[in-house]
């Protein structure tokens, strides 16, 4: 006779928040890191997103992807709407915000700080957006409210971050997206004394490296970036502490149609954390080239080596996972 154990939605929600969510960063990152230095973007990105719906659609969950890869790459994408879990009465409902290949450049040039990275969250909590560019500027915990404004200048925002600091302003340093459409707001920067550090790719990281500035040297994240990585990173600062303004550009009639289709009624309203992720959520994150955030997958004789991040909102807890994978031909099969 067969006993059925009724287990707390809270409890199953954390079980899956904790570990299968790290199973499906986990072989996103190995099967991506098999393409490292090829130069096939689109082809490392397919790898990732097949293999993230697979490990999404094994887990007992009733999922909808409401940030997902989308039209202006035209990429291979876990597209927004698209139903991922075992389905009905499996589990909780959940939304699920993913990338599965942040950095598809460094990934094919094997560049540092290529990851796989995704969040989940109490269904209905995320914030839908569209696929378009998007404003941001974040900071790290401890400071008070207040401390950074999307619609004042760069330089005041610097001026007020050093204040908040206690420490000169060429003590603050700016990391920007190195992109032409970023030149006058690099000078502008540059011009109050604080440093910037340029990035290629990866603003989830980027944004995520202003959170532990003693390590990363990174104070502030400023620049436009893909209105997906704004909810994956505000998802990830939602758990681990900061700050981060948003505000979506929504410069055509297709794209404030598109916007206004998911609920979004007002095209020029600033997004704080709390707007973008409003409910319990878990960011992970798995290196797939080395980078100051995360290791890349190592390939050894016997085994699979991955480095995983890991946090949960509601406890505030950041989890760095080493993995050995001892049964590296699933990741061949599966």
């Amino acid at each position: 006779m067969s006993t059925t154990i009724s287990v707390p939605p809270q409890l199953l929600l954390e079980r899956i928040l904790t570990l299968e969510i790290v199973r499906v960063t986990e072989r996103a990152a190995v099967s991506a890191a098999r393409l490292r230095g090829h130069g096939d973007e689109k082809g490392a990105d397919q790898a990732a997103v097949d293999a993230m719906r697979r490990e999404l659609n094994k887990m007992p969950i009733e999922g909808t992807v409401v940030i997902g890869e989308g039209e202006r790459d035209e990429a291979p994408m876990l597209f927004i709407g698209e139903k991922v879990g075992a389905g009905i009465d499996a589990g909780p409902k959940v939304d699920i915000a993913v990338d599965p290949l942040e950095g598809t450049t460094l990934c094919a040039k094997n560049m540092p700080g290529s990851i796989a990275t995704m969040a989940m969250a109490e269904g209905g909590t995320l914030l839908h957006a569209p696929d378009v560019y998007m404003q941001k500027i974040a900071i790290g915990p401890g400071y008070d409210k207040g401390v950074i404004d999307i619609d004042a200048p760069p330089e005041e925002n610097i001026r007020r971050l050093a204040q908040a600091k206690d420490v000169p302003i060429h003590g603050i340093t700016a990391l920007v997206l190195d992109r032409p459409r970023h030149a006058e707001l690099i000078s502008k920067i540059r011009a109050t004394g604080a440093g910037v550090q340029l990035i290629t790719d990866g603003d989830v990281a980027g944004v995520i490296h202003c959170a532990d500035p003693e390590n990363t040297g990174v104070d502030i994240y400023i620049g436009t970036g893909g209105a997906p990585e704004g909810v994956l990173a505000a998802a990830a600062l939602r758990c681990i502490g900061g700050q981060m303004q948003c505000r979506l550009l929504l410069d055509t009639y297709s794209k404030r149609n598109r916007a206004e289709s998911m609920g979004i009624e007002d095209p020029n309203f600033v997004y704080q954390i709390e707007d973008m992720v409003k409910g319990d959520c878990l960011f992970a994150a798995t290196g797939v080239t080395d980078g100051s955030l995360l290791s890349g997958v190592k390939f050894r004789k016997n085994v699979i080596q991955t480095e995983t991040v890991v946090m949960r909102s509601v406890t505030g807890t950041v989890r760095y996972i080493k993995a050995d994978h001892r049964q590296f031909e699933k990741f061949h099969l599966d």
